[in-house]
């Protein structure tokens, strides 16, 4: 199913909600790592700084098919609300959309000025997910609902 603006708001607000997400890269044996991230969006979009010399940094220069999950907190199953998207990831190097991906960063975890003054560290990049494929989860809609889009 492709995307309609119902379809889009649903996973923007899903999005704004959540906390942090869990993303998967590929390493280099193959096995998927998973690490909690905390991120800002952008409409679909994702952005999240990472160490620049971190495992998930070096799976992604090799590979940037990633997959990532996103939920909301529940108090039963049958509120469980959430997406698992399939993306590509992209170190950002333009100093645009750095610019771009900070101020997104900014905006959604104040806390960040605090930590993060000014200048970026050196030692951090920032990624942008670009969602190809969604998987809505609303179990209020019955256990196990899903609805799959395509972004």
């Amino acid at each position: 199913m492709h995307m309609n603006q119902a379809v889009q708001d649903k996973i923007v607000e899903i999005l704004r909600e959540a906390q942090d997400l869990t993303l998967a890269t590929v390493r280099p044996d193959g096995y998927p790592q998973a690490t909690t991230i905390s991120y800002a969006n952008d409409g679909t979009i994702l952005y999240a700084g990472i160490g620049k010399d971190s495992q998930k940094a070096a799976n992604i220069r090799r590979c940037n098919k990633v997959s990532l999950t996103v939920n909301l907190p529940y108090s039963d199953w049958m509120h469980i609300k959430g997406l698992s998207m399939a993306a590509h990831a992209h170190i950002l190097q333009a100093p645009d959309e750095v610019a771009h991906a900070t101020a997104c960063l900014r905006g959604r975890h104040p806390q960040l000025n605090q930590w993060v003054p000014s200048s970026v560290p050196d030692d951090i990049v920032f990624l942008k997910i670009v969602p190809e494929l969604a998987s809505i989860l609303d179990y209020q809609k019955g256990f196990g609902h899903t609805e799959q889009v395509s972004l």
